[in-house]
């Protein structure tokens, strides 16, 4: 591409880009919202984690395997079921398959309208498994290595240092 072309490409790209203060409201909102399975992942680590984690997929989703802990409220009882088995007020974490599917947003929506605190775990159960989070299956505990295209740091999986000419993915290790 020539400058001429490159400077029109990024010319169109910011022609319509928020302030600053708009872009802070806007992520900050984001944030308040949403959560990736690592720090969800960190934050059930801990002793009392403060908050259920609610799987939304069908039976038979569920069933070849999940977040340990979760609880299973496939998306469409929600609205019926949720104040029976989570106490008033509790925050939740809903997921759902994956980045492909919006089940996760229409529970979160659902717990919403029902008053509780509640974030959608962005990437759903198939990023979960991907960053080589162990899952629960029929069969007992179950854990992938950790997919090359997702968690890998610069310096390669578990900081071995990458082969001479490869290239490293740099990892979200925010």
């Amino acid at each position: 591409m020539s400058d001429a072309t490159t400077t029109q490409a990024v010319s169109a790209l910011f022609a319509h880009v928020a302030t600053a203060d708009e872009a802070i409201a806007h992520f900050r909102g984001r944030l308040a919202f949403e959560s990736d399975v690592s720090d969800v992942a960190a934050a059930l680590a801990a002793d009392e984690p403060g908050f259920v984690v609610v799987d939304t997929r069908s039976d038979a989703s569920w069933a070849q395997g999940h977040v340990p802990g979760a609880l299973h409220l496939p998306g469409r009882r929600i609205a019926e079921e949720a104040t029976s088995c989570i106490p008033a007020g509790t925050p939740v974490v809903v997921y759902c398959w994956g980045p492909g599917c919006n089940g996760a947003t229409r529970a979160a929506l659902e717990f919403a309208r029902l008053g509780y605190p509640v974030k959608e775990m962005l990437g759903g159960f198939e990023y979960w498994v991907r960053e080589g989070f162990a899952h629960d299956t029929p069969d007992g505990m179950r854990q992938r290595p950790v997919d090359a295209l997702t968690n890998v740091a610069a310096a390669g999986v578990g900081g071995a240092p990458l082969p001479a000419g490869s290239v490293g993915v740099i990892s979200c290790a925010c």
